[in-house]
């Protein structure tokens, strides 16, 4: 399958300035994978971790008979299209999108899939690929003599209650550690949980913003009536105060909206329209030093669709300064003042379905 026209015309949009060295290609859809190309793009436009993925291809390559999973095909398909000879075309992912459907279940069916819950199979599934082989690496090393080999400890993975930190080149991306503190309004006692994310599941709200929106994830909730808290040093339930705050902010923010939403009433979800302004520079302001965190917007995943069970999605990426939406097969340039028309409408009813649900930031100063 040809790009054609679209091709030339985004490599005569760029002209001169097309980067030294990189690649736009387009992804081809089997049917209902836009979920998982609109994913893949964001991915590969996330620098570093490109590089990681390149690099990890070459030295698995250089070990010559590593057997196929999801990390190798990824790595396979980031190669391939960063070394194509043209500029622009497209790809048919079909070897990864088999390895996919092969591995999950979920993936298989011809229904609309989610690309959120697609990014974290994805995270996770890569993360304990790269474990297995850490501690298979560690085990050859520790074998004794007696020919047993040693297991190393099992961690807990993506989001959850933090074990112990761990150290893949995913963890050192997208890893950030939440902290839960509690507490206790008769002694005052505070207790921590930390627990780790690769992204935030962000509640939305009509005409609200990304900082709005992380301000209420961070709000203080008392826990009273049937919700009180067992205070360790009391001894008893006590009411107390809850909030979360962010520890340690991840090199690479993903935000992800909560655009669908159960309705009781309705007997199943119902998307969420609501306008709430991504902007380009992002503060994270709630953290637990107090300390700002900066970041920069670099790929917006967009549903594009009415509802939850129908629709499409596309990614928008900033590469070298210049924006590209990515719909499949085909890639174009677009005015930086057009992410903004992914924000949502102010109107409950509106003909605007495309909207932003996640976003992908990066930590200005760290990469580029």
């Amino acid at each position: 399958m040809v790009m054609g026209a679209t091709g030339s015309k985004l490599e005569k949009a760029l002209g001169d300035q097309f980067p030294e060295g990189e690649r736009y290609f387009g992804l081809e859809n089997f049917g209902n994978t836009c979920y998982c190309n609109s994913v893949l793009q964001a991915l590969y436009f996330c620098i570093p971790f490109r590089e990681q993925l390149l690099d990890y291809y070459t030295n698995n390559k250089n070990n010559g008979d590593a057997e196929e999973n999801l990390l190798t095909c990824l790595a396979d398909l980031f190669t391939q299209i960063s070394s194509q000879k043209k500029k622009t075309g497209v790809i048919a992912p079909k070897r990864f999108v088999q390895r996919v459907k092969k591995q999950n279940e979920y993936f298989r069916s011809y229904m609309h899939q989610d690309a959120h819950e697609f990014l974290n199979f994805l995270l996770n599934e890569l993360v304990d690929i790269l474990e297995k082989e850490s501690s298979a690496g560690k085990s050859s090393k520790e074998t004794s003599p007696s020919g047993n080999v040693a297991n190393g400890p099992s961690h807990s993975v993506g989001n959850g209650a933090l074990k112990e930190p761990l150290s893949t080149w995913v963890h050192k991306n997208f890893q950030g550690i939440l902290t839960n503190e509690t507490r206790c309004l008769l002694c005052e006692t505070v207790t921590a949980r930390d627990e780790t994310f690769f992204d935030l599941s962000l509640d939305i709200e009509q005409n609200s913003s990304i900082t709005s929106c992380l301000k209420n994830f961070s709000s203080t909730e008392t826990l009273n009536a049937e919700d009180k808290f067992f205070c360790d040093k009391c001894c008893s339930l006590q009411e107390a105060q809850k909030r979360m705050k962010i520890k340690k902010p991840p090199h690479i923010l993903v935000i992800h909206l909560k655009r669908f939403k159960y309705m009781e009433q309705l007997g199943r979800y119902k998307k969420l329209c609501y306008r709430v302004v991504f902007p380009m520079e992002l503060k994270l302001s709630n953290t637990v030093e107090d300390a700002d965190s900066e970041y920069s917007l670099f790929a917006v995943v967009i549903h594009v669709g009415s509802g939850p069970n129908h629709g499409h999605y596309v990614s928008l990426v900033k590469t070298h300064n210049h924006w590209l939406l990515f719909d499949d097969e085909n890639v174009e340039m677009i005015d930086e003042s057009t992410v903004q028309t992914f924000y949502g409408s102010s109107q409950e009813y509106s003909g605007n379905t495309d909207h932003g649900y996640i976003l992908f930031y990066e930590s200005r100063g760290e990469f580029r």
